[in-house]
């Protein structure tokens, strides 16, 4: 439950994000309305995701790295970086 909860709320968040990239350029070309094309930014980068996790999830679980790993967020960079940090300290 707690990943479906994890899962749901950076989508949303992708979503928000692609779609207010595409606000400011829909505003400057003109032609398109904005609700349609944040609509769109944010359902294709939604999609990315959603195929990336089902591609994950083949072998029937789907671990915080692979979510990570999808979303490509910084979280997969920050948890490196801890365990680089770890392997250095226990030298």
């Amino acid at each position: 439950m707690h990943k479906a909860q994890e899962i749901v709320q950076r989508i949303v968040a992708l979503f928000l994000t692609s779609a207010l990239g595409i606000i400011t350029g829909a505003s400057v070309i003109g032609d398109i309305p904005m609700w349609k094309a944040a609509a769109l930014a944010g359902f294709a980068a939604v999609a990315s995701v959603v195929e990336r996790l089902a591609r994950a999830s083949l072998d029937g679980e789907l671990t915080k790295e692979e979510i990570d790993i999808a979303f490509g967020g910084s979280s997969v960079q920050k948890s490196r970086a801890k365990k680089a940090a770890k392997k250095a300290a226990a030298r």
